[in-house]
């Protein structure tokens, strides 16, 4: 007598743990919201930022404007995957910066992710001081996602010279500022460096991002010289409406840039893309209402300026500010 068959499994072939492309560490919800929140994040600036500072500018700047961003994503991926990576989250080389190597290696990219590389001991050298993160998904999505983040950091730093800086100094601008600060801000604070030690916090790039291209953006203006006296006597946008797409798509895209950084689809990522919104909202509309008070109109670019304040103003701690302190 045949046997009956046995019934269908009702689990999907692809939810399947016992699959070999599966390994018992992986949690497809939080691998799927980390590559979700790194691809939200590349959207603010291909094409978030290529559109916002191509339209923000004078006519004779939007192409030159809109490819500075454009190049610097690209670059930034490459130098990232090549040796960037390491050197911002790798073995120690020095207190504020890592060992400088490839993250290109197929084990290193489907081992599950650990951010540091190492586990941080206090001075006797046997109590742990800081534990490793272990999120449930492969080294591959955290590269991705750190590397996003690196790469908006030029960008943003970008919009300190448009219509000022020669494309090609640019060129060789990006990798360079890339090699020798981004990845020490990194490591000093998020892999394992010496403010890392120090007990210093930054929920989503305060630190890392803004302010270190706010300061690098302010420093590379003052040597690159201002504008020319006819070109600073009225600067209007060349295009309103794809200016406003671009700051649409930055604000849109922030609930990755700071929902991922949990490394985890959890509470706290929710929370912290609802604080997000409320203090980019915010920021705008009291922007908007300043413009009013004092010039008598409201701005167009004062209201985008005013979001993106919001955005920056609660990214170092949009995961720990509450409803109150977002407003």
């Amino acid at each position: 007598m045949v046997p009956p068959a046995p019934p269908p499994n009702p689990v999907p072939v692809a939810y399947r743990a016992t699959l070999p492309a599966v390994p018992d560490w992986l949690n497809k919800g939080d691998n799927a919201w980390q590559m979700v929140s790194a691809t939200l994040v590349g959207l603010q600036s291909v094409p978030g930022l290529v559109i916002l500072y191509g339209s923000i500018v004078k006519r004779k700047w939007a192409v030159n404007s809109a490819f500075m961003a454009l190049y610097a994503f690209a670059a930034v991926i490459i130098c990232w995957v090549t040796w960037a990576y390491n050197m911002s989250f790798g073995d120690k080389l020095l207190p504020f910066w890592g060992k400088a190597g490839p993250a290109l290696g197929q084990k290193f990219l489907i081992k599950q992710a650990i951010l540091p590389e190492t586990t941080q001991f206090y001075k006797n050298h046997t109590t742990v001081e800081t534990p490793t993160a272990k999120p449930l998904y492969p080294m591959a999505s955290m590269v991705w996602f750190q590397g996003v983040f690196a790469a908006i950091t030029l960008i943003l730093l970008a919009g300190s010279v448009l219509g000022r800086m020669n494309f090609r100094a640019w060129m060789m601008f990006v990798p360079l500022w890339l090699t020798c600060s981004y990845t020490v801000g990194a490591f000093s604070v998020w892999g394992g460096g010496f403010l890392f030690h120090w007990g210093v916090m930054d929920y989503s790039g305060g630190y890392v991002i803004h302010l270190s291209s706010g300061i690098a953006g302010l420093t590379t203006a003052f040597w690159v010289g201002p504008r020319l006296t006819e070109d600073r006597e009225g600067d209007p946008p060349n295009n309103v409406l794809l200016m406003l797409a671009g700051a649409g798509l930055l604000w849109m895209g922030w609930a990755g840039f700071n929902g991922g950084d949990p490394y985890t689809a959890n509470i706290d990522s929710s929370m912290a893309v609802l604080n997000t919104n409320i203090c980019a909202a915010m920021s705008l509309l009291v922007w908007t209402w300043l413009d009013v008070i004092v010039f008598k109109k409201p701005s167009v670019i004062g209201a985008v300026q005013g979001m993106i304040t919001g955005l920056v103003c609660i990214t170092p701690a949009a995961g720990t500010a509450g409803r109150k302190a977002s407003i």
